[in-house]
């Protein structure tokens, strides 16, 4: 059973896909006339031009819209495709949950014709996010084992240029840092249910953490520490668009 067989269902309701990071992304991918999604999820950010999904998980597939292109059910670690099946391939905030990273990058570059596109994060910035670094470390100490360098990704690639994609106060995708200037948020066990840094950490560990950020909001506590942050329209916390050239 893939981890998102578990933490998956609300997916569609919380993880809705972000025009602005669409077109980094979309941008990223280039003149690219055929895309391959694999870790693909719901369709986040799959453009017109995309052929295939490759998505372990069957309740993620499930909840791909009417219309989506076909899903493989299969893991990026052993994509049963041709080699070059597709000018680009795009992997989106997933590389953090694959079993083995040498075995999927290879895959990934193995299907691509001319490009891939790496939707991640980069731990060290992350880590310095408020909510993790003021409320839960605990979150930051286990998202410690399963985040990846984006040094070990260029290695891997065989090199790439790097892209910073700064997120939006209203962002509507909502993964780890999304609601930076939306801190009520955190305490929905809903939105938290679609971010797998909290997922996965357990709701009994993190809640002496929540219980925190709730006392904080009420005194007023949050925004006074955090005032810098109300009136800024976009934050770097460390995502990033990883761009190989094949």
């Amino acid at each position: 059973m893939t981890t998102y067989d578990c933490i998956g269902a609300t997916y569609s309701h919380t993880r809705r896909p972000d025009p602005r990071i669409a077109a980094k992304i979309h941008t990223a991918l280039g003149d690219a006339a055929t895309v391959i999604n694999v870790g693909a999820g719901t369709g986040s950010y799959e453009p017109p031009q995309t052929v295939l999904a490759v998505e372990p998980s069957s309740v993620m597939i499930a909840q791909r819209p009417a219309g989506s292109v076909r899903a493989l059910q299969a893991s990026a670690e052993s994509i049963p495709l041709a080699d070059d099946s597709a000018d680009a391939v795009m992997a989106l905030l997933t590389v953090h949950h694959w079993t083995d990273m040498e075995a999927g990058i290879g895959e990934l570059l193995r299907i691509a014709r001319r490009r891939v596109v790496i939707f991640t994060w980069d731990q060290i910035i992350l880590r310095r996010f408020w909510l993790v670094d003021e409320y839960l470390p605990e979150v930051a100490a286990f998202d410690d084992t399963r985040a990846v360098a984006i040094d070990r990704l260029i290695a891997l690639l065989g090199g790439a240029r790097i892209e910073t994609v700064p997120i939006p106060h209203d962002c509507t995708d909502g993964f780890g840092a999304a609601f930076w200037r939306r801190p009520e948020a955190y305490l929905d066990p809903e939105v938290r249910a679609g971010i797998s840094m909290l997922a996965q950490t357990g709701e009994e560990v993190l809640r002496p953490g929540l219980a925190r950020l709730s006392d904080d909001l009420s005194s007023g506590m949050w925004h006074e520490r955090h005032a810098g942050l109300l009136n800024r329209e976009t934050l770097d916390i460390g995502y990033r668009l990883v761009i190989a050239e094949l």
